[in-house]
């Protein structure tokens, strides 16, 4: 389910069927590292749109967490605990964070969710078919991992 009220009405009337949050992380850069970010936001979003899709009745995916690249790193963490302490208050019992942002790494122990971290693929020259090709082979395997979590 998405972010969307329909799909809110949904996940509403059938909460305890729906136990995952899925949030993408995009760090937003201007200037040199614009297009990187942009690339980096819409290999992302692609990809755990096919993520939803595929789990649709299990996971809600939350609207992204974006933040400014150059934004003090402790801030954006805390905001980010803030977001995840609200999830676990609506008994969400298993929580994705799925980034291409490796700094993210340094803070995996810190967060109660799973971080995903994939390095962001160029899609910008690629065919359609080839994105499409790319995306579900990454998720075939993100699959794999999100299973492995919902039976720990």
């Amino acid at each position: 389910m998405k972010w969307i009220p329909q799909d809110i009405e949904t996940y509403l009337n059938a909460k305890e069927y729906v136990d995952t949050a899925v949030i993408p992380i995009y760090s937003i850069s201007f200037e040199d590292e614009m297009k990187q970010s942009a690339s980096a936001s819409e290999f992302i979003s692609l990809l755990t749109n096919q993520i939803e899709r595929q789990f649709t009745g299990r996971l809600l995916l939350f609207p992204p967490f974006t933040y400014l690249k150059n934004e003090n790193s402790e801030k954006v963490l805390n905001d980010l605990l803030t977001w995840e302490e609200n999830i676990v208050k609506g008994d969400f019992k298993h929580i994705f964070y799925i980034t291409s942002n490796i700094e993210w790494k340094a803070h995996e122990e810190k967060l109660g969710g799973a971080l995903i971290w994939l390095p962001s693929l160029l899609l910008e020259q690629m065919s359609e078919s080839q994105k499409v090709e790319m995306i579900n082979s990454q998720v075939k395997q993100l699959l794999i991992l999100f299973t492995q979590k919902w039976q720990e």
